[in-house]
C-alpha cells in the first residue's frame, strides 16, 4: 500500500477495556495551523502538551463523570493542563445552567490559553448573561470583534449581540457568511420577511453554505424559481453543487449546464441529465464535454457513459476513442465492447475483447475481475489447479484490486481441496497480512482457527472493546479547531470548520478526511462516512498515494467504523443475547446510524424495520407504543427480530443475517434447493447480489470492529503483520 506518511502517528495506544460508548476516536500527530513564535505564558497550552494530557483523556467522558477530576486539574497551578481543565469545566457548567460558577474559571483565561482566546471570551459572555450580567456580556462579546483570530468566535459574538441589536446580524451575514449561525439567521429572516429585497441574497447564502440544513432543497428551489434569471454562472455552480450533494441529479444537471464550463461542470451537467432520464440532453452534454475538453479525465468517463445512450455502432466507435486516447480507462472500454458484442450474438469477438484486457492491460482492475470469474468457473468444473492458477494470478498481477482478497481466500480454499494444506495456510495468512480490512480476512482468520467467531458461533461471543484514550489532532484545520475537537466540543469544532473549509467542491485528501470526521462528531454519520469512504475514488495519482497511506493507519478505519448509540446497542444486544459488534455492524450497513432515515420501501430507523414487521413483532415481544424513528424503539424491535431469525436457523448467523435482508422465505428456499455444506459456497451462490453484498458487508463490518477495538485480536493481527 506504499510507505506511511511521517506526519501521522505509527499506531494507536490501546486503552483499558471499556464499555461501548466513548464515541469515535481518531489519532493524528502534529498540529497544522499552529503559529510559531507565540509568547510563553505560565500555564499556557502548547501543541506538544497533548501527548500526556489528563484533560484530553477526560474529554470524551460525560460532564458528570469528569467533573471531580477537572476541578482538581483546574486548581493545579503551573500545570500545562490547567487552562484546558478550566475551559472544559466552565463549558460544562454553562451547559448545566451554572453560568455564575463558570465565571471564575474563565477569568483572564485567554492569557493562559492563547489559541482559544476568542473562544474563552465568547463563553465568558454567555456565562455573564446566564449570571444576570447582560451589560458585561455585551461588553465581552464586543471585545471579540476588536482583533479576532477565530472567525467562528467572531460569528458567535455577532450572533449573540444581534439578538438585541439587529445591526450585528447584518454584519454576521456580510462578514462570516459560511458560519452556521449565518445560515440560521438567513432562514429566520426569510421566514419573517419572505418578500424582502434581500431575499435573493439570503437564499444564495443558504445555497452556498447551508447544505447541512434539513430544508436546504426547498430554499434552493425557491432561489431557482424566483431569481433564476438573475443568477450568475458562479451562482448556478453553487446551485448545481447543492442539488448534486442532495442527489437531485436532474436539477443538478440543469444547473451545471449554466455554470462556468469546466470538465467537472460539463460532466455533471450530462450525468445529471442521464440519471434524470433526459437522454437527448445527456448525449449532447457528453459530446460537448468531449469537444471542449478532449483530454480531461472526466471526458474518458463521460465517453463511457455516452456509450450506454447511443446505438451499438456509435457506442463501439466511442469506446474505441476511449481505448486509444485514455490508457487508464482502456481496459474498461474493452470490457464494455465485450458486452456489446455479446448483445450482438458475437461471442467469439466478445471473448477476443476480454482477452485483449488480459493481454494488454494485465494489471487493470478489469483484468482482475476476469481472472476471478475464470477461477470460479474452473472450480465449478472441479479443475482445482486451473482455479488456483487464475486466483493466484490476481494476487500477482492485481494485488491492489477489490478482487484480490477474495481471490486469495478462494485460492486457499481450493488448495485445501487439492490436498495442499501448507500452501493453503500460507494464502490464508497472506490475505490476513495484506488485506486485513476485508471480509475475506475474517474468513481467513476463521480458517486458521482464530477465536473470532464463525457463522455458527459469532452470535454468542461478547468481545471486549477497548478504545484509544483521547483524540489527537486532525490533518487539517487551525490550532483552535484542533483544541475544540480534542476537547470533545464537536458542535463548536464543526462550526469553525464551516468557516475554515473554503473549498468544499474540490477539497484536498486531508480536508475531505477532516470534514468527514467532524461530520461524524455532530451526528451526520451518513455523510461523514461517505466523505471518508469516497476518498477511494480519487483519480489523481498524488491523491491516490496519500489515500493509500491513510488507509494503513487505524484512524481511517476508525472513522469508517464508529460507535454511535453504543451504550444502547450494548444494552439491547445483551438483553437479546446477541454479539454487540455484530449488531453494530448490521446497523452501520442498514442506516449508517441515522435514526430517522427511511428507505424507498418504508423501512425506518436505525435497524430499518418495516412498519408491517414492527406491527407483527409488537404483540409477540410485549412492546407498547413505539416510534420507529426513536433509537431505543428501533433497537428494541430490530434486536428482537434479529434474535428471531437466529432462532429460526439454529443460531446460524449467516442465515439469520441473510434473512434480515432478504426475508426468511428466500433464505429457506436457497437452503432447500442447494443445501450447501460449505458456508462460503452458500454466500458465493446467493442469487440476490444485494444480499450477497449485504452478508459480506455486515460480517466484514463485524470483523473490522473486532480487529480495531478488541485488544486480543488487534494485538495478534499487529504481530502477525510485522
Amino acid at each position: 500500500m506504499g510507505r506511511r506518511l511521517r506526519r501521522w502517528a505509527p499506531g494507536l495506544a490501546i486503552a483499558g477495556v471499556s464499555a461501548l460508548g466513548l464515541g469515535m476516536i481518531v489519532a493524528f500527530t502534529g498540529v497544522p495551523g499552529s503559529r510559531p513564535g507565540q509568547p510563553e505564558t505560565p500555564g499556557a497550552i502548547a501543541p506538544e502538551d497533548a501527548t500526556d494530557s489528563a484533560v484530553l483523556a477526560l474529554a470524551l467522558k460525560s460532564p458528570e463523570r469528569r467533573a471531580e477530576a477537572l476541578e482538581e486539574l483546574a486548581n493545579r497551578r503551573n500545570s500545562p493542563d490547567q487552562a484546558r481543565a478550566r475551559y472544559l469545566l466552565a463549558v460544562d457548567r454553562i451547559a448545566q445552567g451554572q453560568g455564575g460558577q463558570a465565571l471564575p474559571l474563565l477569568e483572564d483565561l485567554e492569557a493562559a490559553y492563547p489559541s482559544m482566546a476568542d473562544q474563552v471570551r465568547v463563553q465568558r459572555g454567555i456565562a455573564q448573561r446566564a449570571a444576570g450580567q447582560p451589560e458585561f456580556a455585551i461588553a465581552t462579546w464586543q471585545t471579540v470583534l476588536e482583533e479576532p483570530q477565530n472567525p467562528a468566535a467572531k460569528a458567535e459574538a455577532l450572533y449573540q449581540l444581534g439578538q438585541t441589536q439587529p445591526q450585528y446580524w447584518d454584519r454576521l451575514l456580510a462578514e462570516v457568511p459560511a458560519h452556521p449561525r449565518s445560515v440560521a439567521v438567513a432562514v429566520q429572516r426569510l421566514a419573517a420577511t419572505p418578500d424582502s429585497p434581500q431575499a435573493k441574497e439570503w437564499l444564495l447564502l443558504i445555497t452556498r453554505h447551508g447544505l447541512h440544513h434539513p430544508e436546504v432543497v426547498s430554499f434552493v428551489d425557491r432561489l431557482v424559481a424566483e431569481y433564476g434569471s438573475q443568477l450568475t454562472p458562479e451562482d448556478w455552480q453553487a446551485v448545481g453543487f447543492a442539488y448534486w450533494e442532495r442527489q437531485i441529479y436532474r436539477a443538478a444537471g440543469e444547473a451545471y449546464g449554466k455554470a462556468p464550463r469546466t470538465p467537472q461542470t460539463l460532466y455533471r451537467a450530462a450525468r445529471g441529465m442521464q440519471i434524470g432520464q433526459q437522454r437527448a440532453a445527456a448525449i449532447a452534454g457528453y459530446q460537448a464535454l468531449a469537444a471542449e475538453f478532449p483530454d480531461a479525465p472526466e471526458t474518458a468517463l463521460g465517453l463511457i457513459r455516452l456509450s450506454y445512450l447511443v446505438d451499438t455502432d456509435t457506442a463501439l466507435a466511442v469506446l474505441d476513442q476511449v481505448a486509444q486516447r485514455f490508457p487508464d480507462r482502456a481496459a474498461e472500454a474493452w470490457i464494455e465492447k465485450g458486452k456489446l458484442y455479446d448483445s450482438l450474438s458475437s461471442p467469439d469477438t466478445a471473448n477476443q475483447a476480454r482477452q485483449r484486457v488480459l493481454s494488454d492491460y494485465s494489471e487493470s482492475d478489469e483484468a482482475a475481475t476476469l481472472r476471478l470469474r475464470d477461477a470460479h468457473r474452473a472450480a465449478d468444473a472441479g479443475n482445482w489447479s486451473g482455479a488456483i492458477a487464475w486466483a493466484t494470478q490476481v494476487l500477482d498481477q492485481n494485488p491492489n484490486s477489490e478482487e484480490a482478497p477474495e481471490a486469495g481466500f478462494w485460492a486457499a480454499k481450493w488448495m485445501q481441496r487439492a490436498g495442499q494444506s501448507q500452501e493453503a495456510q500460507s494464502y490464508f495468512e497472506r490475505v490476513l497480512r495484506d488485506y486485513p480490512e476485508s471480509y475475506f480476512a475474517w474468513r481467513s482468520a476463521v480458517a486458521l482457527g482464530w477465536e473470532v467467531g464463525d457463522f455458527e458461533t459469532v452470535r454468542s461471543l461478547q468481545p471486549a472493546v477497548s478504545l484509544p484514550p483521547q483524540r489527537e489532532p486532525l490533518p487539517a484545520g487551525s490550532e483552535a479547531l484542533q483544541e475544540l475537537y480534542r476537547l470533545g466540543q464537536d458542535e463548536d469544532a464543526w462550526a469553525l470548520w464551516q468557516v475554515e473549509f473554503s473549498n468544499p467542491q474540490d477539497p484536498t485528501v486531508e480536508e475531505q478526511f477532516t470534514d468527514g470526521v467532524l461530520r461524524l462528531g455532530v451526528g451526520d454519520n451518513l455523510d461523514g462516512m461517505f466523505m471518508v469512504s469516497s476518498l477511494a475514488s480519487r483519480d489523481d495519482p498524488a491523491d491516490q498515494a496519500i489515500y493509500a497511506e491513510l488507509t494503513e493507519h487505524p484512524a481511517y478505519w476508525q472513522a469508517l467504523y464508529p460507535f454511535p448509540f453504543a451504550e444502547a446497542i450494548a444494552r439491547w444486544s445483551a438483553q437479546r443475547q446477541l454479539n454487540p459488534l455484530l449488531v453494530t455492524a448490521l446497523i452501520r450497513q442498514e442506516s449508517r446510524f441515522e435514526p430517522k432515515i427511511r428507505s424507498a420501501v418504508g423501512a425506518t430507523g436505525l435497524m430499518q424495520v418495516m412498519p408491517d414487521t414492527a406491527a407483527w413483532i409488537q404483540p409477540q415481544a410485549g412492546i407498547g407504543d413505539y416510534n420507529l424513528e426513536d433509537p431505543e424503539d428501533s433497537l428494541n424491535l430490530g434486536t428482537w427480530y434479529l434474535d428471531y431469525t437466529h432462532r429460526e436457523y439454529g443460531n446460524n448467523s449467516l442465515y439469520a443475517v441473510a434473512s434480515y435482508n432478504a426475508g426468511p422465505g428466500n433464505v429457506a428456499d436457497w437452503i432447500g434447493r442447494n443445501n450447501y455444506a460449505d458456508a462460503d459456497e452458500f454466500v458465493h451462490r446467493i442469487p440476490f447480489p444485494e444480499t450477497q453484498n449485504y452478508i459480506e458487508t455486515v460480517f466484514g463490518g463485524y470483523w473490522n470492529y473486532l480487529r480495531l477495538y478488541n485488544p486480543a485480536i488487534a494485538q495478534r493481527l499487529d504481530a502477525f503483520q510485522r
